[in-house]
């Protein structure tokens, strides 16, 4: 399908044995989530243009956090909380952190 939009992308893919659906293990290609996201930008068609538009926020986002730590915490207590963990199991995780935080820097 990339081929027939003009699309002649080479990726960086290793290969592993995996099982496939007749149960032998065949080589298979592979790549890490940042080959896969390299691998989506380069995509011409308009129909990966929703995704890019979201890893673009994510990339902005990741950023800000960077540069405002307080944004990182409140997004790990949005994750926590989607994921299904109370609030008191969420501030005990945070207080670790902080806790573990301290001792590696002494």
């Amino acid at each position: 399908m990339l081929t027939k939009e003009g699309n002649k992308t080479v990726t960086n893919c290793n290969q592993f044995k995996l099982v496939s659906e007749d149960g032998k293990r065949r080589l298979t290609d592979v790549a890490d989530a940042e080959q896969l996201f390299r691998l989506i930008q380069s995509i011409p068609s308009p129909k990966a243009e929703p995704f890019k538009v979201w890893m673009s926020q994510v990339a902005s986002d990741r950023i800000d956090q960077l540069q405002d730590p307080e944004k990182s915490i409140d997004q790990a207590m949005r994750d926590y909380k989607r994921l299904g963990y109370s609030d008191k199991w969420i501030n005990q995780r945070l207080k670790s952190i902080e806790i573990r935080k301290d001792l590696i820097q002494e």
